[in-house]
């Protein structure tokens, strides 16, 4: 494995990549793999990378690999959610 890892590395100095791109295409790679092996369960995604889902989810976006896909409740019930916190602070 360290052999195939020093041989990587050489390859990447002698062709001239900078560290920022070989950490995205290294990145990029693994989460598509990841992501890929989990059948885009981003949850498992992100454990199976050891990161954090928010920071699997912020690179997919910065990756251009997938949109954000913000869940939000339906107002009429992200109100009454606001009320009833409202009425227990009181």
């Amino acid at each position: 494995m360290k052999e195939k890892f020093d041989s990587l590395v050489t390859h990447l100095l002698d062709s001239g990549f900078f560290l920022e791109e070989a950490v995205e295409v290294l990145e990029k790679e693994l989460i598509a793999r990841a992501m890929e092996r989990t059948k885009k369960n981003r949850s498992a995604a992100s454990k199976l990378l050891g990161i954090h889902r928010n920071t699997l989810q912020r690179k997919l976006v910065q990756y251009k690999m997938e949109t954000a896909k913000v869940r939000r409740k339906p107002p009429r019930q992200a109100e009454a959610l606001r009320a009833r916190l409202r009425s227990k602070a009181k």
